[in-house]
Order: C-alpha cells, then sequence, then structure tokens
C-alpha cells in the first residue's frame, strides 16, 4: 500500500490557468480597454474559429449549454404535444429544456460501459409525436452515431448533439456537434473546453437555422427594437470570447493529455477486481471530461450505492478526491413522477446511479498522482 503524499482534487482548473496566465491576461485587458462588452468581433471571431475546429459552416454563440439545447429545440418548433427521445443518465438539464418548452421527455436506457444511449433500443421508442433525439456524449464519449443517425433518418427525426462534456470528441472521423443536426457545447469552467464563467455555443450545417438561432438569443429580434417572436437573451460575452479562442487553440493537447491518462488507467484498474472501467466504441475518440468507473460486486440497489459511498469516503481518507454523477436517474426525479416511470423500468441507468464514481482527471494530473489513485482503489477494494 501507498500512503498518500498529497492530496488529490477532481479536477483542477488553476494549473491550466497558470500556463496561459500572460496570454489571457494580456487579451481581457485589450477587451476591457475597447469598451465593447457584448458581442462585437471578438465573438463572431470566436464564433468563426469554433465553426472551423467542428468543419461546420455556421456557429452561434450562447450563454449556457442549457441555454444553447433550449435555443436548438424552439429553432426546430418543437413544443407542447411532441416527444424528444433521450438518456435518463444526464445532468437534469437535457431533460429541463425538453419540458421547458412543453414537450416530453422519452428515455431510453444506456450501454453498461459507455454510460451512453443504448442505440440498439432507440427504435422501439419512437412514436408518431416523436420529433427529435438528443444524444448525450457523456463523460467525453461519443455515442454510436453511425446506427442513431440512420435510425432518425428513416423516421425523419432531428438530432441535437449534447456535446456538454465533449468538446473534440469524434465518431467515425467526424467531431461531434458536426453528425446530427445541430449540435450544443457548454463552457463551464471544468468542461474540456472551459471559460472563467458560463457560456455555450450551437453548431450546425444548416444556415436557415442558424439564422432562426440569432434571432431567438436576441429577444426574438432581427432588427433592434422589432420582435418577431418571443425569445430569451442568452449571449456570450467578450471576455468569455477572448479566453475561449485563447484555450480552443491549445485544446487538443488537453485532450491528448486526457488520452493518456484515461489509457494509463484503464491499463491498471481494468485488472482490479470489482472494478468496472469505461471503454470507448470502436469507431469512437473520446475525450474523458470525466473518468468514471462502477464499483460492482456488492448487492444491488441500496447495498451498491451504500458500498459505492464507502469506497468514495475511504478514497477521501487516503487524500482522493471523487466526484459523483449522477444518483438518481432522470426518470425517476419528483418532477417526473407524472411520466410514470417506476423503479427497475431502466435498469441498467438505475444501477449505475449506484455503482459510479468519477476520479480525478484533468489534463495536468500527474503519473504519480493517477498511481495513488489507483494504489488507493486497490487497497480499498482488498
Amino acid at each position: 500500500m501507498i500512503q498518500s503524499v498529497n492530496s488529490i482534487p477532481a479536477f483542477d482548473i488553476k494549473q491550466q490557468y497558470a500556463s496561459i496566465e500572460a496570454e489571457v491576461n494580456t487579451a481581457v485587458l485589450e477587451v476591457l480597454a475597447s469598451g465593447r462588452y457584448i458581442g462585437g468581433p471578438v465573438v463572431a471571431e470566436f464564433e468563426q474559429q469554433f465553426a472551423a475546429y467542428h468543419h461546420v459552416s455556421e456557429c452561434v454563440a450562447c450563454n449556457s449549454g442549457t441555454d444553447a439545447l433550449y435555443l436548438a429545440l424552439r429553432a426546430l418548433e418543437i413544443g407542447a404535444g411532441d416527444e424528444v427521445i433521450t438518456t435518463p443518465f444526464s445532468f437534469f438539464a437535457t431533460t429541463e429544456v425538453i419540458s421547458a418548452v412543453g414537450a416530453k421527455p422519452v428515455f431510453v436506457d444506456i450501454d453498461a460501459t459507455t454510460f451512453n444511449l443504448d442505440v440498439e433500443q432507440l427504435a422501439a421508442a419512437i412514436t408518431s409525436k416523436t420529433k427529435a433525439i438528443i444524444p448525450v456524449h457523456l463523460f467525453g464519449l461519443p455515442v454510436e452515431m453511425t446506427g442513431l443517425m440512420a435510425i432518425a433518418q428513416s423516421h425523419s427525426l432531428a438530432v441535437i448533439e449534447d456535446c456538454a462534456q465533449s468538446t473534440g470528441a469524434s465518431w467515425a472521423g467526424a467531431k461531434v456537434g458536426s453528425i446530427g443536426h445541430i449540435g450544443c457545447f457548454s463552457f463551464y469552467p471544468t468542461k474540456n473546453l472551459g471559460g472563467c464563467g458560463d457560456g455555450g455555443a450551437i453548431t450546425t450545417n444548416d444556415p436557415a437555422i442558424a439564422t432562426k438561432l440569432r434571432i431567438l438569443r436576441e429577444h426574438g429580434s432581427k432588427t433592434r427594437y422589432i420582435h418577431e417572436e418571443i425569445g430569451v437573451n442568452s449571449r456570450l460575452d467578450a471576455i468569455q470570447a477572448v479566453i475561449l479562442q485563447i484555450k480552443l487553440r491549445h485544446l487538443d493537447f488537453w485532450n491528448q493529455q486526457r488520452q493518456q491518462i484515461a489509457n494509463y488507467y484503464y491499463q491498471f484498474l481494468s485488472q482490479i477486481p470489482g472494478i468496472v472501467p469505461p471503454q470507448e466504441l470502436p469507431g469512437g475518440v473520446g475525450v474523458w471530461n470525466q473518468y468514471t468507473i462502477r464499483i460492482s460486486g456488492e448487492g444491488r440497489n441500496g447495498a451498491s450505492a451504500k458500498y459505492r459511498d464507502w469506497v468514495r469516503s475511504q478514497l477521501q481518507e487516503k487524500g482522493v478526491s471523487t466526484m459523483l454523477y449522477y444518483p438518481r436517474p432522470l426518470h425517476l426525479q419528483p418532477v417526473y413522477e407524472s411520466l410514470g416511470y417506476q423503479p427497475g423500468q431502466l435498469p441498467i441507468s438505475e444501477q449505475a446511479c449506484h455503482e459510479v464514481i468519477s476520479l480525478p482527471m484533468f489534463p495536468e494530473l500527474t503519473q504519480q498522482q493517477q498511481d495513488q489513485v489507483i494504489y488507493a482503489l486497490k487497497d480499498c477494494l482488498s
């Protein structure tokens, strides 16, 4: 057993800032001196750069990843009486926006290895009311988009990719956010491409959708004081945009570091009984916003969750901080009781909620720190 020498955080955004501090500070001061804080050339430049990175024609920056999803649904005119299929194992924002536009979320269970929507179960959930699918590229691992897009096209459904945790990931050589009809991104500080506050963006190859999105994010207005519909105020400020411009230039390198860390974790954790590490599907390249394992082998339901929580507490005592995403699936949230889902109906998602632990994961994580995590886990489970 290795005694922990230093505490290891679940994520550390201070080290990343320190590596680009001079460049960021100079750029931010230039924005402050310009007096152009909302919109303007800096935001437009970032939109162009983000679109080019994803090989799409259009990018519309907005206030947050949640707003990106909401605006995407609004742009597709999805609302009351419509159904949108998605995963029950994600952050609440994914379904919150479906409900916010008046539509009904329909849940399909997940794959036990990737934690992503199980595409093989997708077709059975489609009804005459289904208008769209929101696949979530969870924890930075891409959904199996080839099969998903084939199903969507055969039923004339829109696909809105939730890329909040997966900027830079790809499927079959295409960046996530460029495969479906719309891609939605979050720039929350802990994301792979994170700002210094809230922020989001929407990508598409459809100019008509992009035009609609720009109107919606500006109070439903294309011409000032002339409002064509009910919109919202959802804009990315120039300070965040200039920071994101700088970080975008480093993103591939940081993602490569995450991939190396994930490979090292897998090499050792796959050999420890009681741990089920995540794996990419063939054809996918993940960017590992989180490295989330399952702690198995100690009963099911409540007992399993108690065991997982005990492991987390033991790791904390050994100086290893972890995160818990997500302790309750979306179909069993109190707000969705009216949908009629029952415990046991989506078993893989429910069991994941009882077993998952997200280990420390950030580009600057050292091999020595990873060894400490690995040995701490091995000591707990022995």
